[in-house]
């Protein structure tokens, strides 16, 4: 077994589990580090037992590489793909979504490492393809959202830029450009609207005074939907689920603020991280009766975490979405000319 794809393999597993991000970066790493060495140095140092003198190697990498290169499986990889497979065979009777998921052609709304994300642009793109997909859109915070190293405009454009010289290397498949822009408190969106206009798909989250008055919400949101740079409405009730803390869903009206965005065409997210999964079903089914378009997003901030869009496809399929109303089911060229109108 290749050692570098076992270490990948390895990270990419533990990112989809939400395990700390320092244990999936240290098989990044370790993959990195091997597939720099010269050929045939990694076998010579595993057989002299010095594989832990590279650096951005350890035991528990270095173990990996050693059992990989003896032609196992690698222990700890066999272990993370079992736990994978129980975890499916688990939840599969119920959980759902393979139809919609075999649909979709990209994922609308993924973070590197420019902002809060724990992996470089060029490693979410190409596990993004190599889950399937035909494109996808990077959408990095804006400035507001300090705490997420938010891009300024000058980091913004310089962003635009290595997109596109990535994209030249990497036809058919086109990473998308994009924003995750925070709704301020007055509805407006955190960028400069020349910038914004620039990009390929804009989505809108609201990640402050989540808990303000319902009708103020209401006038934030139905401000922020019917705002033409603005693409797909992101997360929208804030609430988290699961993980280390909960938070309530903000309060506000969920009919007006869907029915403003089936009149400007601005899509409802359907967030399928686990700690999300945002909307909840009744907000999901009025949505839907709205007429609105639906995205189904990962979220995604580190490469294993793609494959929740799974999560998404089976809430989507449970509230009647309908497949045609997704807008992650069309090609690039659609959904350009789709955020351009």
């Amino acid at each position: 077994m290749d050692p570098v794809a076992a270490l990948n393999r390895i990270a990419f597993l533990l990112e989809g589990a939400q395990a700390p991000g320092y244990r999936a970066r240290a098989f990044r790493t370790a993959a990195a580090a091997v597939s720099a060495l010269p050929d045939g140095e990694a076998a010579a140092r595993a057989a002299a037992g010095t594989l832990e003198s590279v650096k951005g190697l350890g035991p528990k990498t270095a173990a990996v590489v050693r059992e990989a290169l003896d032609g196992q499986v690698p222990e700890y990889l066999a272990r993370l793909e079992a736990e994978l497979e129980e975890s499916l065979r688990t939840a599969g009777p119920t959980r759902g979504g393979e139809a919609l998921r075999a649909a979709l052609r990209g994922d609308c709304h993924l973070h590197s490492d420019w902002s809060d994300g724990g992996a470089t642009i060029e490693d979410m793109g190409r596990a993004a393809a190599g889950l399937g997909h035909e494109w996808a859109v990077l959408t990095d915070h804006s400035p507001r959202l300090t705490v997420a190293r938010g891009l300024s405009a000058e980091r913004l454009v310089e962003q635009l830029d290595v997109v596109a010289r990535l994209n030249e290397e990497w036809a058919p498949f086109r990473l998308l450009t994009g924003i995750e822009c925070d709704i301020l408190e007055d509805g407006s969106l955190d960028q400069e609207p020349e910038l914004l206009d620039r990009l390929d798909l804009v989505v809108g989250s609201v990640h402050s005074k989540l808990r303000m008055d319902g009708n103020a919400m209401t006038r934030r949101l139905e401000r922020a939907v019917r705002n033409p740079l603005m693409d797909v409405l992101g997360h929208c009730t804030g609430r988290l689920v699961a993980g280390g803390r909960l938070r309530p869903e903000s309060e506000f009206d969920a009919e007006r603020v869907f029915a403003a965005c089936a009149e400007s065409g601005t899509a409802v997210e359907i967030n399928s991280r686990p700690e999300r999964l945002d909307p909840p079903r009744r907000l999901l089914r009025l949505a839907v009766a709205a007429g609105a378009y639906v995205a189904v997003d990962t979220d995604a901030h580190a490469p294993g975490q793609l494959e929740w869009q799974i999560l998404g496809c089976a809430r989507a399929e449970e509230c009647g979405v309908p497949e045609d109303r997704v807008i992650n089911t069309w090609p690039a060229e659609r959904l350009s000319e789709w955020t351009r109108a």
